[in-house]
């Protein structure tokens, strides 16, 4: 699964690692938010989508604030609990939950990196987290899908999004059975064509182009956000 990233960019590096993007105002609004070092779920990302339909100036690739936790368009009301934070690859297209997005409404998650827990004793009980980045140390984007719904209560359309996740590469299999999609760059404008089914860019990213390290256990409360949250431990 993938449940916590970092961005160490600022909100402008991140704009101009991904250039091509253009910048709708409310992810603009999000600048005073990063560097975040220790991004969960239900938090505000700026993502990239194909278009925004209700600014007809704007037109191609574009940042946009979302939130981490997929709710559908037609849902009426949030179910109790989380909304899910992952989609799984397999069965993507056809899953009610995940198939009209995964068809229509793809979207890249741009990050510098992103965590996640071995565990040690298979207990279940002192698992050793890692932070996971590219080799280069360039952001990078995952893949995912978007929705926007709209809060009964506020009357207010809240866009969120989940990561899809696919089986792990063998770096990453040395810690856990699954991995976020990373999609290479060259691959970006194809994921966010209206082509309804490019599955196989959904496939383990190269573990050669990859780096992980274990970091402190602080990790786990998403409070601790500084960072010093990268530093590797023995």
């Amino acid at each position: 699964m993938c449940g916590r990233v970092y961005i160490k960019s600022t909100l402008e590096g991140l704009f101009r690692a991904f250039s091509f993007a253009q910048r709708e105002a409310g992810a603009e609004a999000l600048a005073n938010q990063f560097p975040r070092y220790n991004g969960a779920p239900t938090l505000f990302y700026p993502i990239i989508i194909r278009d925004v339909v209700r600014d007809p100036d704007v037109f191609g690739p574009t940042f946009v604030s979302a939130r981490w936790g997929l709710v559908p368009g037609w849902m009426k009301q949030q179910r109790p609990g989380r909304p899910p934070i992952n989609a799984r690859r397999e069965g993507i297209s056809t899953n009610g939950m995940f198939k009209w997005a995964y068809a229509n409404r793809r979207c890249l998650i741009p990050i510098d990196g992103f965590f996640e827990w071995k565990d040690i004793y298979s207990t279940g009980k002192n698992k050793q987290p890692y932070a996971i980045a590219m080799r280069s140390g360039e952001p990078f984007a995952l893949a995912g899908i978007w929705e926007t719904w709209r809060d009964p209560e506020t009357d207010e359309d809240i866009r969120t999004f989940c990561v899809i996740t696919c089986p792990p590469n063998d770096m990453m299999a040395t810690i856990h059975d699954r991995m976020p999609v990373i999609l290479h760059p060259e691959d970006y404008a194809r994921w966010l064509s209206p082509e309804p089914d490019p599955y196989d860019l959904m496939t383990p990213f190269p573990a050669e182009l990859m780096t992980m390290w274990p970091i402190d256990r602080k990790v786990g409360s998403p409070k601790n956000d500084s960072a010093d949250i990268l530093d590797p431990v023995d």
